[in-house]
């Protein structure tokens, strides 16, 4: 397999699911499959483009682990593949995306492709994207007033509308040469970002 090809670390702790995941994944990019979360850090290196991490591990948690990448400064993206149902403490965690088990072949390729595309993009926008998507998953989850009653929430979107504002800003200084139709659609899947700008 080429060695040009995108890595993906797969870290989950029930062998099966683990070595599912990696067999869907082979046919487009490098896999590596750590079966726990202190082994995942010993198998993280700076060809790991994407981690699959689980959250619920009995070694290391993914929690753990994921404060340990970014520790560590590894510049990778990281998506939590988890049973855990998110809640409020997800804001402060620096994952960029979060799926909930079980988890279909296309929705994790979907997710591995996402990521990958983010990478291209400089830290603003990375950022953007996964605020954006914390903020989508937990209005998912929660209702309107449970929403309005919490702070995180509210300085979340605050967030999510100062960096909107800085892109809008940022996009101005550059030709339509960029593929920033492609950048703006990706956003807007994940935050109705067209929308909010169409009113």
């Amino acid at each position: 397999m080429s060695a040009d090809l995108p890595m993906v670390l797969v870290v989950e702790d029930e062998p099966d699911l683990a070595d599912l995941y990696a067999t869907w994944l082979r046919d487009e990019y490098r896999v590596r499959v750590a079966y726990g979360g202190r082994e995942a850090l010993d198998e993280l290196d700076d060809e790991v483009d994407v981690v699959l991490l689980d959250r619920r591990m009995p070694d290391l948690s993914g929690d753990e682990a994921l404060t340990a990448i970014r520790d560590r400064g590894f510049g990778c993206r990281v998506a939590m593949v988890t049973a855990v149902e998110p809640d409020f403490d997800i804001v402060e965690m620096g994952f960029d995306d979060y799926l909930v088990k079980p988890v279909s072949r296309d929705s994790l390729k979907e997710t591995v492709e996402n990521l990958l595309r983010r990478s291209r993009y400089d830290d603003g926008i990375q950022e953007l994207f996964a605020l954006a998507s914390k903020k989508a998953l937990l209005e998912s989850e929660k209702d309107a007033a449970t929403l309005e009653a919490h702070e995180e929430y509210q300085e979340l979107t605050e967030r999510v509308r100062e960096l909107r504002s800085d892109l809008d800003e940022t996009l101005t200084s550059f030709d339509e040469e960029h593929d920033f139709t492609a950048m703006y659609r990706d956003l807007g899947e994940e935050t109705d970002f067209e929308d909010d700008n169409s009113e």
